[in-house]
Parts: C-alpha cells; structure tokens; sequence
C-alpha cells in the first residue's frame, strides 16, 4: 500500500525480504522510485526478517532513488531488521526512523 502524505511518498512493505522475494521487492521499490517522489518513505514494520539479498535489494533502491535525487528513509523497522542493518553497517547508509510520522516531519509531511 501506499500513501502520499504531504510532500513524502509512504511505502507499507510486508514479508520475509530473502533470496526468494528479492526480486519482487526490487520490481516494486523501482516502481516506487519511478513516480517520481522527492521523499520516499518505507515502513518496515510489517518486515519480520531482512536477509543479505533483501539487505542488498533495500541498498540499491537507495541508489537508485539518489541518482534521480530523491530521499530515501526506512520507518518503523522491527528490532530483527534493525540488527541486521547495524551488523552489516547498513545503518550508516540508510537513513532509520522509528516511525513514520519522525520520517515526514523531518521532509515536511
């Protein structure tokens, strides 16, 4: 599902982002990208794991929203997820709110 909301574009992403669903996370984040949102937010509360290729998949979705000059942030992301992404550096690279409504203040939402 997603949601505009003020000047942020808000993404609900559920399910396992593994080896078997990567490919349809990264179809699905590049259509997001692709509307053409300045801010991009997506809410991983309904994530209950993130392995290396959903890991990778959410790292090149950064990428591409930074090539076209958007910004994009993660939201509500479960304390599983958020392992991963400090034991991997990931935290460094993408922007973390603990909830959505932080990630539109912060972009004007």
């Amino acid at each position: 599902m997603t949601i505009v909301s003020g000047r942020c574009l808000v993404a609900q992403v559920s399910g396992e982002m593994d080896d078997q669903s990567t490919g349809w996370f990264r179809a699905r984040f590049k259509e997001l990208i692709a509307r053409g949102g300045r801010f991009l937010v997506l809410d991983l509360a309904g994530v209950p794991f993130c392995d290396s290729a959903g890991l990778n998949a959410l790292l090149e979705a950064r990428r591409q929203a930074d090539a076209i000059g958007a910004v994009l942030v993660l939201a509500c992301v479960p304390e599983p997820v958020r392992r991963t992404l400090e034991m991997t550096g990931a935290d460094h690279v993408l922007r973390v709110f603990d909830t959505v409504a932080a990630a539109e203040a912060v972009f004007g939402g």
